[in-house]
This record gives structure tokens, C-alpha cells and sequence, in this order.
């Protein structure tokens, strides 16, 4: 039975069932404001070091603060930075129209500071939906960076599978396909073919969507405010990463915040995230030959809190077989 993935409903859960947040302001750093559009600046931390430049970026709703534990122990080998995108923390907060936030534009932000930091293809290591930050200059720009690191951020908005969908991206091609309609496009056979994959992806991936949905204790979880609105409906499709790339996995994931004693619907939740988390961990190595994939069971979603050694073990091996600049 085709799955779907959990990465998707983790970005919709509430902060309380979430490991981690914004962080604290705890490690030292300086700060700059990197102007990447016009009337838009974005706040980059410098952790210092020296080496090659790493890059993070963090998850939807968090800053660059988050990485205030994780990013200082680079700084040895490494000169190491943290962006907070736009909308969040002291980043300029454009209105939060789907334009102003596609994984493209946030994509261009990150290149931006790139340009202005002026560092030699540095890597990007990014959490949860700065995955599709990641995928988008991989697959536009891999020229201008050494390698990527996917913190739980290979989800299919950072690498969808054909084969098996997602119900977000299903949901906006055939909006796309209904707003081609609207503007006069003309009802062609080809059109119609591409409406009716859309509709039978999404259906699939629906009705998934509310298996799982039904499993989970409430209450439900609320809709992200409107800036993560507008990321989530500017997400795009990546099939193309030609880049070194190392993609953690947190595979099943911890469901202990949301299920506090054992139950069925807790066992049920964790058999369908191993399911659909190996199948898009597979679809992922699949699709990108030279990545290196590893799965840590029983993983937060914030894997650099609740497996810090492993990743910290795993970023490492990766950097250092990375060629030189």
C-alpha cells in the first residue's frame, strides 16, 4: 500500500508536540542583515571559524537561533553562518502572498546571501522545509554549492516521487491545471491527461491523509499562520539534485509528545511513518544515485536535538570526503 509521508503533518503539528523551537540566543555569534530583494533583508548569524563555509538553515516557524547548539561545534574545520529566511525572527516579513514565499524565491534569498557572503561553494545544511530551499539551488544552481545536508528534510516537497505523490503538490498542480482552465487555456487531450493524474493522486493521497488524521489524539492540530500558509502553497516538484548530498532521515519518528501510553493508535501511527518514511528514504536514494542516506529509528523530528551524536558523526564523515574547493 502506497504511503504518505509524515514530514508533510509534522510541519502541521502544534509546537508542543514538537522537540524543539526557536532556541536560545545562547552561543556566540555576530549578526549582519543581507539585503536579498528590494525592502527585503535577511538576518545572518556568523558563528566564526575558518575552512569551508558551512550554511544552515532551519525549519518552517524557526530562526537561525536554532542552530545556536549544533553550530558552534563546526566552527573548528569550518566558517560557519545561519540565515533566518524572510517572515520569521528579525528577517524582513513580506506579505504573505504565495509569491512572496515559493521554494524558488526562498531558494534565490539563500543564493543572495551566498553572492553577498562571497564564500567558495560553501554547503547548505538545512532542516525540515529548508529541504526545498536545498533541492531548489541543487537543481538550478548545483555550480555554485560543494554538497547538501537534508536534517530531516528530504520530504517530498525537497524530492518528489512520481510514483507515489503527495497530497500538498497534488493539491497545487491541479489548482494550477484549474487556473490554466480559468485563463482560457484550451481543453486539450494532453490537459485533460495531466488533470486526471493530478486527481488520482490526490485522491490517493487524501484518503491517506485522513487514515492518518484519524489516528492522531486531539486535539487537531491548527493550520500554520499565514506566512507558513504561503510557504506551504509555494512549495514545487524536485527530481533533480547533482550534488553531493547527505540526507538524515528520522525513521519512524518519535511519537512519544503525542502519544503519552502505549496504544493502538500509537502502534498504528509509528508501523504507517516507518512505511512511508523508508519508501521516501528509498524514492530519495533512487532518485539521487551518489547520496548517502541514513535512517536514525525512533528520532525526533529536530534529529540534531534528539540524535546530536549521530549527526554530528554523520555531517562530519560527509564533510570530510567532500573534494576540496
Amino acid at each position: 500500500m502506497k504511503t504518505l509521508y509524515l514530514g508533510s503533518l509534522l510541519l502541521l503539528m502544534t509546537a508542543s508536540t514538537l522537540r524543539g523551537q526557536n532556541g536560545p540566543d545562547s552561543s556566540a555569534h555576530s549578526a549582519q542583515f543581507i539585503t536579498v530583494e528590494k525592502d527585503v533583508k535577511l538576518e545572518v548569524l556568523d558563528w566564526g571559524g575558518t575552512g569551508r563555509a558551512l550554511i544552515f538553515l532551519s525549519g518552517l516557524g524557526n530562526t537561525a537561533h536554532i542552530f545556536d547548539q549544533l553550530a558552534p561545534t563546526f566552527t573548528a574545520k569550518y566558517h560557519v553562518y545561519g540565515i533566518t529566511r524572510r517572515g520569521y525572527g528579525n528577517s524582513s516579513k513580506p506579505a504573505p502572498a504565495v509569491a512572496n514565499y515559493t521554494a524558488d524565491r526562498l531558494g534565490d534569498d539563500v543564493l543572495a546571501v551566498i553572492a553577498a557572503l562571497n564564500p567558495n561553494r560553501p554547503v547548505l545544511v538545512g532542516h525540515s522545509i529548508a529541504g526545498e530551499e536545498l533541492s531548489s539551488i541543487a537543481s538550478r544552481h548545483p555550480e555554485k554549492i560543494a554538497g547538501l545536508i537534508y536534517l530531516d528534510a528530504a520530504a517530498p516537497f525537497a524530492f518528489y516521487d512520481r510514483t507515489r505523490g503527495d497530497w500538498m503538490l497534488d493539491l497545487l498542480a491541479l489548482k494550477q491545471q484549474i487556473d490554466a482552465l480559468q485563463a482560457g487555456a484550451v481543453i486539450d487531450q494532453k490537459l485533460v491527461q495531466q488533470m486526471l493524474v493530478s486527481t488520482a493522486s490526490l485522491q490517493r493521497n487524501l484518503q491517506e491523509l485522513n487514515q492518518r488524521l484519524a489516528l492522531m489524539p486531539p486535539p487537531a492540530p491548527p493550520p500554520p499562520p499565514p506566512i507558513g500558509l504561503a510557504i506551504r502553497f509555494g512549495e514545487q516538484k524536485y527530481t533533480h539534485i547533482p550534488v553531493p548530498t547527505l540526507a538524515i532521515f528520522a525513521c519512524p519518528h518519535n511519537f512519544d509528545p503525542m502519544f503519552r501510553t502505549a496504544s493502538d493508535a500509537k502502534n498504528a501511527m509509528i508501523a504507517n511513518d516507518r512505511a512511508s518514511c523508508t519508501a521516501q528514504s528509498e524514492a530519495f536514494q533512487a532518485g539521487v544515485p551518489s547520496a548517502h542516506v541514513v535512517r536514525l529509528p525512533n528520532a525526533d523530528h529536530y534529529v540534531f536535538y534528539s540524535n546530536e551524536a549521530e549527526v554530528l558523526r554523520e555531517m562530519n564523515l560527509f564533510l570530510e570526503k567532500l573534494p576540496a574547493s
